[in-house]
């Protein structure tokens, strides 16, 4: 028995070897060679680049995406979760309810936490952010003389 398995195993370390191997040795083979510098140029949907392909992009968007990736993640691991929910009620469906439960309200709480700290708003009040504004020393009063009168003659 473990040795159809072993076969099995052989074959495919050997068929992974080959097709790697083979395109190793094409890519050797068919490859341009030297520098061309339309390689090294931005590549825009086939339209010229505009500017500099190094700009800064505001966290903002990071933010954003890092968000989204989070909750799609979250819907990926939650349609095999409903495809089967049926079958699991049949053993105890409450355990994989609670599970379940438990995931999301973690994902929850994170959200919660990102909404309150701010950063799922796209423009930032600025009255709370900046430096504190230092501290005044309470000053002596400034006594003013009085001007002499030009071409009094005294």
């Amino acid at each position: 028995m473990g040795f159809q398995y072993a076969n099995v195993l052989f074959g495919l370390l050997f068929g992974a070897a080959f097709v790697v191997l083979n395109i190793s040795v094409l890519n050797r083979i068919l490859a341009p060679r030297g520098n061309d510098p339309a390689r090294s140029t931005t590549y825009e949907c086939g339209e010229p680049a505009i500017g500099s392909a190094w700009v800064r992009f505001d966290m903002r968007f990071y933010t954003v995406a890092l968000v989204f990736i989070i909750f799609e993640v979250e819907v990926a691991f939650l349609f095999p979760w409903a495809v089967v929910y049926n079958e699991l009620v049949v053993w105890g469906g409450l355990f994989a309810f609670i599970e379940v439960a438990v995931f999301v309200a973690v994902l929850g709480v994170g959200l919660v936490y990102v909404w309150m700290k701010g950063d799922l708003d796209w423009v930032k009040s600025t009255t709370s952010q900046g430096p504190p504004e230092p501290a005044q020393t309470p000053q002596a009063p400034r006594v003013e003389e009085e001007p002499e009168a030009v071409g009094s003659g005294t």
